[in-house]
């Protein structure tokens, strides 16, 4: 007799098409229906399991059940993440590599981040307040990437700040396009991976010389474990693995003047200055707006889970955005309520809008803390050192679309600094 139990499994010979229609939902809708927090599917003509939920997250993670090395789908890597780079390593390997990003995230070095992204803010504001009207989404995508440039010690020219803003921007706006808007992703990396390589190439003659502890710097002289640098594609990929992620924050700068104007008592407290409160307001925007949908991963070996074979080699996806909308693990999920973080406990596996488990050794995102300070800097200027309109507009955003950005891009108008 079996010991394993029958896996609640989706009918028909394919649903990728479905899950382009229904976007962030549609792990969640079967989770819903199943009555299941795991079912079986079909994607690109593969058999595929789905999850969700906080013990999903936590197997999920488990380095010894799952890899990413060949998870993310073709289109993904020729636009979001980039051949060779750290989100598709495991092993020893992937855990070096992943140690060169953390030694980027120490708190004094976050702190320089966030004292460039204020000055950034400070002079985007002074520009505001001589235009009609800004569309903060591109406003936000190229103070993103100025900072994120002056950070990771990438000198950029003032004339070429602003397609290297499109084109970092068009990776990730692009990750789950497919026609023209796709070609525009890959076109857009392979041209800034080529820029990058040759600035690296002339980091290594000597001919530019990056402050040393940026990224350029680090990842241009990092060793492998057989203590060879990385070839030049490589360490062009890496150092977009910190500006891309850093320029996509504009995502949820978005939401962070959606969810001001759109609950005014919370604008209400924020004025307070409570340092705490501002966290919370952060950390509730990060769970109740979509960013990204899912997660991928290969089953790494044969084993058994709450009764569930997961044979090797089986695509596997987490829900991230339904596990963030969990009603056992979020009371009232679908109200926008900062205040359920006042006795949350940090869990790794219960809150993950961008990915759970350990930052060193697993495949939760290394700039995390970045966005979460970089969220707090610009949730201080949108509540509390600016004044502005929010014109009539089309506010909403879809649940389809990935990554999901408001329809208007949020116009603000008559903008005026506060002294």
């Amino acid at each position: 007799m079996s010991n394993t139990n029958r896996m609640p499994r989706e009918k028909g010979i394919d649903h990728s098409l479905d899950l382009l229609r229904e976007g962030y939902m549609y792990i969640m809708n079967r989770r819903h229906s199943f009555h299941s927090d795991i079912f079986e599917t079909r994607l690109l003509g593969k058999k595929a399991i789905c999850l969700g939920g906080e013990e999903a997250a936590e197997v999920f993670y488990d380095n010894e059940m799952f890899k990413r090395k060949d998870a993310a789908p073709g289109r993904a890597v020729q636009t979001l993440f980039g051949k060779n780079g750290v989100q598709a390593l495991d092993g020893e390997i992937h855990k070096h590599r992943k140690e060169m990003f953390m030694s980027l995230m120490s708190p004094d070095k976050i702190e320089k981040l966030a004292d460039i992204t204020k000055k950034q803010w400070e002079i985007a504001a002074d520009k505001w307040e001589k235009m009609n009207k800004v569309i903060l989404y591109e406003e936000a995508k190229e103070i993103m990437c100025r900072a994120a440039c002056k950070w990771a010690g990438v000198s950029a020219q003032e004339e070429n700040i602003k397609v290297l803003t499109k084109s970092l921007g068009a990776m990730f706006e692009s990750a789950g396009a497919v026609g023209p808007k796709h070609w525009l992703g890959r076109q857009a990396r392979n041209s800034v991976e080529i820029w990058i390589s040759e600035l690296v190439e002339r980091v290594r003659k000597g001919e530019v010389d990056p402050p040393k502890n940026t990224a350029l710097h680090r990842f241009t002289w990092y060793r492998d474990q057989e203590g060879n640098l990385l070839d030049t594609e490589t360490v062009a990929v890496e150092v977009i693995n910190i500006l891309r992620p850093i320029v996509a924050i504009a995502i949820f700068i978005n939401f962070i003047a959606l969810a001001i104007h759109h609950f005014p008592e919370e604008k209400e407290k924020l004025k307070l200055n409570d340092e705490k409160y501002a966290l919370m307001f952060v950390q509730e925007v990060r769970r109740f707006y979509p960013f990204f949908p899912f997660v991928a991963a290969l089953v790494k070996k044969d084993f058994t889970w709450k009764g569930y074979k997961f044979e090797e080699g089986t695509l596997t996806l987490l829900d991230l955005y339904g596990t963030n909308h969990d009603p056992r693990i979020w009371e009232n999920p679908e109200e926008f309520r900062p205040n359920r973080f006042v006795k949350w406990e940090d869990s790794p596996f219960s809150f993950i809008p961008q990915g759970g488990g350990d930052y060193f050794m697993g495949h939760r995102c290394a700039g995390e803390w970045v966005t979460i300070e970089l969220m707090k800097v610009t949730l201080e200027f949108l509540a509390n050192r600016m004044d502005y309109e929010v014109p009539n507009q089309d506010l909403s955003f879809s649940m389809v679309s990935m990554p999901s950005i408001p329809h208007s891009k949020v116009v603000i108008k008559n903008v005026k600094k506060k002294i």
